[in-house]
């Protein structure tokens, strides 16, 4: 951890928060990225969808972030955050926010970019959970092509998963919707069925493996097996907000229990003067190529109010005739 202030702190070491650190450290700003090892899309094989890195497993899409931002005097360092808030400005007036880490390590910075992303809330349903990332998926634009012509249950967990199933439809012809006690009218059937998707109202009562450890299908609650290869499930998505109550961030519902994001505005800003977030801790849906284009533009904001604050510290400087800054 580098002494003194630094221009920013970026908490959350994913494709948002190094993209932000990335043009931060290029226009030599002091940057230091807080990455706690724990990327969403660390169970999948891959990361797809986005152009020239479509195919990278997600850990080296990180090591090279990590890599890239280093190059350009930007520091990573590991831990989690335990606290950040706002501290006493400097003498001029500028803001100053204090970071603590769960090791004791500490650091103020001028500005704060939030880059956490966001944690899937699985439905309770046993046996679920331990394919999460492999046999059991969310976005049909993530993972649709690896599963193209498979066998595919979608798990209803909300009105957002007739949606899902409609997407997952594009992908194969078997498909099976668990309809799991969500109302589906009449409508909404027989547009179902005339996509030959098949629609299961009987409770789910498990999700099973096979010999391999792989996932087999679903038992039902009348004790009827349903074969999959393949379960989707649309997730409730909670942005991570460890260690960051005393920024005190805006937070808000997205409609239809869909998940819980922090407030923002334009490229990120926050109501909390000297904030910003970016990617999935602010737009749920974000894929990595998207969160990675917001901290692109959160960092080339950030900079430029860095600069208009520099700026007037400068003329006031120059006003007591003092000599100008380096």
């Amino acid at each position: 951890m580098p002494d003194g202030t630094v221009d920013v702190v970026v908490i959350g070491g994913g494709a948002a928060g190094l993209n932000g650190a990335l043009m931060l450290a290029r226009s030599r700003r002091s940057v230091v990225v807080i990455d706690s090892g724990t990327p969403r899309n660390a169970p999948a094989d891959a990361m797809h969808g986005f152009i020239v890195l479509d195919g990278t497993p997600p850990l080296e899409i990180l090591r090279r972030g990590r890599e890239q931002v280093r190059r350009y005097g930007g520091h990573v360092v590991l831990g989690e955050v335990a606290s950040a808030e706002p501290a006493a400005p400097s003498a001029d007036g500028d803001l100053r926010f204090g970071i603590a880490l769960t090791d004791g390590r500490q650091v103020t910075a001028r500005r704060v970019l939030v880059a956490t992303g966001l944690r899937d809330v699985l439905p309770e349903v046993p046996g679920l959970a331990r394919h999460w990332g492999q046999g059991v998926v969310h976005c049909p634009y993530c993972h649709g092509w690896e599963v193209r012509d498979a066998p595919i249950g979608v798990l209803a967990t909300g009105p957002a998963s007739v949606h899902q199933a409609l997407l997952f439809r594009q992908l194969t012809e078997d498909l099976v919707y668990f309809t799991r006690g969500t109302a589906l009218d009449e409508d909404t059937r027989a547009r179902c069925a005339a996509r030959g998707i098949r629609t299961v109202d009987t409770p789910v009562r498990e999700v099973t493996s096979d010999e391999d450890g792989g996932l087999a299908g679903v038992r039902l609650a009348d004790g009827r097996f349903v074969a999959r290869r393949v379960l989707a499930v649309a997730t409730r998505m909670q942005a991570r907000t460890e260690g960051l109550a005393g920024l005190r961030l805006p937070m808000e519902e997205l409609p239809d229990g869909m998940g819980r994001r922090f407030a923002s505005g334009p490229a990120g800003a926050t109501e909390v003067p000297g904030v910003w977030v970016a990617g999935n801790a602010t737009e749920l849906t974000a894929q990595v190529g998207a969160s990675a284009a917001a901290g692109a533009l959160a960092g080339a904001h950030i900079n430029a109010l860095l600069v208009a604050a520099d700026t007037d510290a400068a003329l006031a400087a120059a006003a007591r005739g003092e000599a100008p800054a380096s």
